[in-house]
């Protein structure tokens, strides 16, 4: 039996669905939000799903949408800081205290033969916070797949985005891009709009299937054209805060959500895309941190990249910011990921690493990080065991042209982020 809220912390009463574990399907959510009173079905919703992207397609979609004048809500995951920052409206975390009152409302509807999991849990809190809180419209992200995933309760979204598709999450998903792209269309409803991005030929033959199976509004779209102030889509310039090229796809993608739902009715100008786009915020992507060092300030590069098209992404941004600049990685990775496509993705022969495990119990060991590592390097990598060692290691040995780079897990990132440095 999981505690009761009044006896514990959220963060303990959600910790203990752990045990659960993750097992895809809807019969679990589906009763919740039944004793509930199915609150998901006074939620209108942009729904999306991918293996990368989402988040930033996310964040776009909640910026444009606050710029129009909105009330809206936005679901996430994982978080990198606190459990709160899943639940947002017009950005702002779900407090403490509603938080528990929302988590309390599941508690109550929860039926003791049909255990949620923890993902179902949090993700019924959030379709109940939401319709309490009279959200005029929610951007919900997908956590794991589409098809079975706790949040795909929704027989008409206002649309729904697919971003692009890569090879993640392969024992739950399936071992190939054609059978985590079924998963993923599964987010696909009878006669709803569905944009989607350029994608592998094979991941785009298996989401025109399923559009045509179930009668959906298909749309592909194409990645906007960098200019010198940001990018331009379709004849629409905007400025562009989030770094990478791979945010090209995910502003237009946005984007073409957006045209979706003015279709239907509602009123988001052209300058509220442009003003929205221009303000957005996304933490723990390409982002620059600052680390006092010795009575100095050095800055370093922080990005998840945990899957090897992530990796990708990271590499080709470091390849065309930092030509000819010697790079110092600090890389941990899950057991459950792909960790020599990911560091094989990462990494140049004349790179530097170090290696760390990741706060988490399904770390991968480090020794084992430089064991598969050691085969792309010319100089052997450096073992460390905690993150306050991997960084005055790289620190240390960082000359004024070299740049410092973090990634590997969001966990990792969640961790720097949450460190306090003297």
């Amino acid at each position: 039996m999981s505690p009761k809220l009044v006896n514990c912390s959220y963060d303990d009463y959600l910790a203990s669905f752990d045990k659960f574990g993750i097992h895809l399907g809807l019969e679990r959510i589906e009763q919740l939000l039944d004793a509930l009173g199915n609150p998901h079905e006074r939620v209108p919703i942009i729904h999306v799903a991918g293996t990368n992207g989402k988040g930033s397609v996310c964040a776009f979609l909640l910026s444009i949408l606050q710029e129009a004048g909105y009330r809206v809500g936005r679901y996430t995951s994982p978080h990198l800081l606190d459990w709160r920052e899943r639940l947002t409206i017009n950005g702002e975390w779900i407090s403490d205290r509603d938080l528990i009152v929302a988590l309390s409302q599941v508690q109550s509807a929860i039926n003791p033969e049909l255990p949620p999991t923890q993902f179902e849990v949090i993700t019924a809190a959030m379709w109940w916070y939401f319709a309490e809180q009279q959200v005029d419209i929610a951007v919900i992200e997908t956590g794991l797949g589409g098809r079975l995933d706790a949040t795909n309760v929704c027989d008409r979204p206002l649309v729904a985005v697919i971003t692009s598709i890569g090879l993640d999450h392969c024992q739950q998903l399936g071992n190939t891009l054609e059978a985590i792209a079924f998963e993923k269309a599964g987010i696909m409803k009878p006669h709803c709009p569905v944009v989607i991005a350029e994608n592998d030929p094979a991941v785009m033959l298996a989401l025109q299937a399923q559009a045509t199976q179930c009668q959906a509004h298909l749309t592909c779209i194409e990645a906007a054209q960098p200019t010198a102030l940001g990018a331009v889509w379709r004849g629409l310039e905007y400025e562009l805060p989030l770094l990478g090229q791979h945010q090209l796809i995910n502003s237009a993608l946005a984007i073409a959500a957006i045209e979706q739902i003015r279709n239907q009715g509602w009123e988001i100008s052209d300058r509220a895309i442009q003003r929205g786009i221009a303000q957005t915020q996304w933490a723990g992507r390409l982002q620059w941190l600052d680390i006092p060092w010795q009575g100095q300030t050095r800055s370093i590069l922080i990005d998840g990249a945990h899957n090897p098209s992530a990796a990708k992404y990271l590499r080709n941004f470091v390849d065309q910011t930092f030509p000819d600049q010697r790079l110092i990685w600090i890389i941990g990775i899950l057991n459950t990921k792909d960790q020599q496509g990911i560091l094989q993705a990462l990494l140049n022969p004349d790179d530097m690493l170090i290696v760390l495990p990741v706060a988490n119990p399904a770390t991968t060991p480090p020794e084992d990080l430089a064991s598969i590592a050691q085969d792309f390097l010319n100089q052997p990598p450096q073992v460390c065991h905690d993150l306050q060692s991997a960084l005055a290691e790289a620190l240390a040995i960082q000359q004024p042209t070299d740049k410092i780079i973090m990634c590997g897990s969001l966990y990792l990132v969640s961790e720097i982020l949450s460190t306090k440095f003297n």
